[in-house]
């Protein structure tokens, strides 16, 4: 039997076949699930030219999270389309260039508070707005990069990130009894379009291949692709709030 078989799924973060979120749509539908991803603005010409790429065409849903209007219109656009929720990825983040590669102590409010409505409030507003769609059981993931250290470079986007886990912890807290689950899955660096934005992501890229005990290769975003796959199944029915390490062993290394 399929890992997802019959499952339903909204997927966000498709931007090219290089997302880690384009391989997590492309898994699950191998795997048996109805999608439908989201996009907004310029991008979504981006993602409906990556949606050629899947095994089966699916509908692109406006929504800019940081939009209430598409926010409160979320629900009932995926009804259009899907009888409930089994899932949601959250691969969502942005942090303007002022407060990234080496700016932090120079960045200013309104661009960090960017930063963190965008990268991390919008987990909870996100899943807020599909909160009736989603069928008790349901797993909620979010793609992370460990936040547990000052990485060189990531500024407040590492600050962002922080607060995302934080965010995952209370989610899993507030959606148990509904057996909602709530996890991340820190992956470790991959040449996606986003992370080509922060200037120095050259400095991660060398030190996983260096460090890793487990072989890196940072054009290769399958593994946290499979790592989604995985909560998004049935065989994690009693795990939430947890951060998975996707990064060949790095946060391990000395």
């Amino acid at each position: 039997m399929l890992l997802l078989q019959d499952k339903n799924l909204l997927i966000t973060g498709v931007l090219s076949d290089q997302s880690i979120a384009f391989h997590v749509a492309r898994l699950a539908q191998e795997q048996g699930a109805n999608i439908v991803l989201t996009s907004f603005g310029r991008a979504k010409s981006l993602t409906e030219r990556a949606v050629k790429r899947l095994p089966r065409e699916i509908p692109v849903l406006e929504l800019d999270v940081s939009n209430q209007e598409d926010l409160n219109n979320l629900s009932s656009n995926v009804s259009k389309h899907l009888p409930y929720l089994d899932g949601v990825l959250h691969s969502i983040g942005f942090a303007p260039q002022t407060v990234i590669g080496g700016n932090f102590l120079t960045g200013e409010w309104p661009d960090v508070a960017t930063a963190l409505h965008v990268s991390a409030f919008s987990l909870k507003s996100l899943t807020v707005a599909v909160l009736d769609n989603l069928r008790d059981g349901s797993s909620i993931v979010g793609l992370d990069f460990d936040a547990s250290r000052a990485w060189p470079v990531y500024d407040w986007m590492g600050v962002s990130k922080a607060a995302l886990e934080a965010t995952s912890r209370y989610l899993a807290r507030d959606l148990g009894s509904r057996e909602i689950r709530c996890n991340l899955v820190a992956a470790g660096p991959i040449r996606t379009m986003a992370a080509k934005s922060i200037p120095g992501f050259q400095v991660f890229e060398d030190a996983w291949v260096e460090r890793a005990p487990l072989r890196w290769d940072v054009n290769d975003p399958v593994p946290a692709a499979k790592a989604c796959i995985l909560f998004f199944s049935d065989w994690l029915p009693k795990t939430t709030g947890e951060i998975l390490h996707v990064d060949g062993g790095f946060h391990v290394a000395g």
